[in-house]
């Protein structure tokens, strides 16, 4: 790959880790006022950065409970019944941090501009094309869940741990193109396919490839790992609300069931047929390499 389009890569990651300061700070900062909620509040952030098409599509999803702890940490102060704070509040504050946070990547030399945008390295210019963004209305969407928490971890889970696109939405691969099928949700969600060189199939997958050490799913303020489990204890304490007990008589789920539960994923499902049953013949054990001498 040229390196040109290696480093406008890298500028990407820039700007969604930009995307995800941002958004932390926006909930965390507004839920401590007072104004708004006045609680230490905690919330799972979300990665997802790619639409049907395989263009770059970044954005986050945020599971936040309706409410946090006190100050002092002596009760549990609940969210008003009809939002959890306004979105024109979460729209304004997460807008002046992200575009901070694209200032201070500009400034420390972790931008590129290849290519086309080259002109945007002279600061004054990027200037200007930054703080055209304030002028812009910028989306920040907030609702409670229509079928409960269990349908959001559920909805989120189904693409989490997945790629960009599955095999089984691939077509055909000839002559140096490749087919994919995908929704097209600005034309009433139709089923369309779409034929590209391989180049620019492999261009758009890289996209989303995060690097190393780049985490899609981050857990913040009460939900953090270092003090996460003594955080829910209290949190459950204060509402009252019982640990559920396991079944010990429960039959336990396999990985299938448990990947079919949470992701709709049926790997036990024929490739072929799309109606029998896979089943177990033989397990092959891993085997060592034999080299030669």
């Amino acid at each position: 790959m040229p390196r040109n389009q290696l480093r406008a890569m890298r500028a990407i990651e820039v700007c969604r880790t930009a995307e995800l300061g941002g958004h932390s700070e926006t909930l965390i900062t507004l839920g401590r006022d007072p104004k708004h909620l006045g609680a230490h509040i905690g919330f799972i952030g979300v990665l997802h950065t790619w639409g049907q098409n395989l263009m770059d599509h970044p954005h986050i999803h945020c599971i936040v409970p309706g409410g946090g702890l006190s100050p002092i940490r002596h009760k549990w102060v609940s969210c008003r019944k009809k939002f959890f704070i306004h979105v024109n509040v979460l729209r304004d504050l997460f807008k002046k941090k992200s575009l901070a946070y694209l200032k201070r990547s500009c400034e420390s030399g972790k931008l590129a501009f290849p290519g086309d945008i080259a002109y945007l390295q002279e600061p004054k210019v990027f200037e200007r094309f930054r703080k055209q963004f304030y002028r812009k209305k910028w989306v920040v969407y907030s609702k409670p869940p229509f079928g409960g928490p269990e349908e959001v971890i559920r909805y989120l889970g189904r693409y989490t741990h997945r790629i960009a696109i599955s095999n089984h939405r691939i077509i055909n691969v000839e002559d140096g193109r490749v087919s994919f099928w995908w929704r097209d949700y600005s034309d009433g969600n139709k089923k369309k396919i779409m034929t590209i060189d391989a180049s620019e199939f492999i261009r758009r997958f890289l996209l989303h490839i995060l690097p190393d050490r780049f985490v899609k799913i981050r857990h913040y303020g009460l939900l953090g790992s270092r003090n996460c489990k003594n955080n829910i204890t209290l949190c459950r304490k204060l509402l009252h609300v019982c640990k559920a007990e396991k079944d010990n008589n429960a039959q336990s789920e396999t990985w299938q069931e448990l990947l079919f539960r949470i992701s709709g994923v049926d790997v036990m499902k024929c490739p072929v047929c799309q109606k029998g049953r896979m089943h177990t013949t033989e397990v092959l054990e891993p085997a060592g390499c034999s080299r030669s001498p």
